[in-house]
């Protein structure tokens, strides 16, 4: 019986050379009927590569970026995508290394699409639109990102087979974390979204909204421990699939994790699975009986795991207090639009400790918690029309974990 997702996984060296890792990609893409069809029918299609960084950050491990996508794997899916289709390739993505969040001309792989002929869009910079996550959010119902995937007929994402020290694991789901604008008034800080309770369920909405029809997982090396400054490790495959999250259900898999653990357990040491949220709404699977994979190469490649930040204890705590501070607003939020209408709020322990209209320079949460460095703070922006409709029902359920 024909499933309903399809991921397929080769042996490549770390050592093989552009064309044999062209050849690679193109025998597991082959079979993705699922995915070159929209794209061959596309007039336009976005690509999110996880290749962003300051020239100068750029870390290479056994010849190739320890971090990012390689150059030699962009390219080869550049080749791919220009075989199978005319339309007009835009590659997208976010800078948050420099002053005003701008890509500085000449970033590190813009010679590569260049050289494809594809156009680059600053998706921190206007034009925007605003997207409903379909059958609505599962943190927020709708998202402000750049008006380039108004009529994309086709998304495609590129990630590196990496740990997180907060989401676990970063593969083709994570990699769209790079598409929300952090310029204000019209975009959000970048730890608004990457805040405890929050990224795990903003990452499915992202999914949703996009849909990535190929997603690529560039696992010829990939990195333990985090997703900046961990340990290289050599995996020698290509992992490509024509659904996000049963890509990174087989890629988790690979990585000698469960597809269908949760926090507390390893990984997701700090937040939940985002790729379990996701298949428990029903996009997706984390059940690798429901996909038709196929892979030349065994789990574990490498040995996977992320780093232990903060002790069980502590985390625990942020985890319960956020929920805590996300309830105390909707319980006081007439109160608090009379008060900080249209500014961004720091609640913890049920008082407003920071208020203003830009949070962006403010540092690490865990500096401004003061002497309650157990006690979270929540981030919230006072919207009277609460335009992004939070789902604060995400934060009762997490209690009642807790309660449980």
């Amino acid at each position: 019986m024909d499933k309903q997702y399809k991921v397929r996984a080769a042996h490549c060296d770390y050592r093989a050379t552009e064309e044999e890792i062209y050849k690679t990609l193109r025998r597991i893409t082959d079979p993705l009927t699922r995915s070159w069809k929209p794209i061959e029918n596309a007039k336009k299609v976005v690509i999110k590569f996880n290749m962003m960084k300051p020239h100068e950050r750029i870390i290479y491990f056994e010849g190739r970026r320890r971090e990012l996508v390689d150059d030699a794997v962009c390219r080869a899916v550049l080749r791919l995508l220009k075989e199978h289709t005319t339309a007009q390739l835009i590659a997208t993505d976010t800078n948050p290394y420099t002053h005003g969040n701008r890509m500085p001309p000449g970033f590190n792989y813009e010679h590569h699409l260049k050289e494809f002929d594809v156009q680059f869009v600053d998706s921190n910079l206007p034009p925007f639109k605003d997207y409903d996550v379909p059958d609505g959010g599962s943190m927020f119902d709708r998202y402000t990102l750049s008006a380039c995937f108004d009529d994309a007929d086709a998304v495609v994402s590129v990630a590196k087979m990496k740990n997180h020290a907060f989401m676990g694991i970063t593969l083709c789901t994570k990699n769209l974390f790079g598409l929300p604008p952090m310029l204000l008034p019209e975009g959000r800080t970048r730890s608004y979204y990457h805040h405890l309770i929050r990224l795990s369920y903003v990452l499915p909405d992202l999914a949703l909204i996009t849909k990535p029809c190929l997603n690529i997982i560039d696992a010829l090396t990939g990195q333990w421990g985090r997703e900046w400054g961990g340990e290289g490790r050599i995996c020698n495959a290509l992992i490509a699939g024509d659904h996000p999250i049963s890509t990174d259900t087989v890629g988790m898999h690979l990585m000698g994790h469960d597809p269908a653990s949760d926090w507390p357990t390893p990984p997701f040491k700090r937040d939940r699975n985002h790729i379990l949220i996701a298949a428990q709404r029903g996009f997706g699977t984390v059940d690798l009986n429901e996909i038709d994979w196929e892979s030349e190469v065994k789990a574990p490649l490498a040995e996977f795991d992320s780093v232990e930040t903060d002790t069980p204890e502590m985390v625990s705590n942020w985890r319960r207090t956020t929920c805590e501070q996300g309830l105390v607003y909707l319980e006081n939020q007439k109160n608090m639009i009379d008060k900080y209408r249209d500014n961004f709020i720091y609640l913890q322990g049920g008082e407003v400790v920071w208020s203003g209209p830009d949070p962006s320079n403010l540092g690490s949460r865990r500096q401004l918690s003061g002497k309650k460095k157990d006690s979270a703070l929540w981030l919230k922006l006072v919207d009277p029309e609460e335009h992004e409709s939070e789902r604060f029902g995400v934060y009762e359920e997490c209690m009642k974990d807790f309660a449980a």
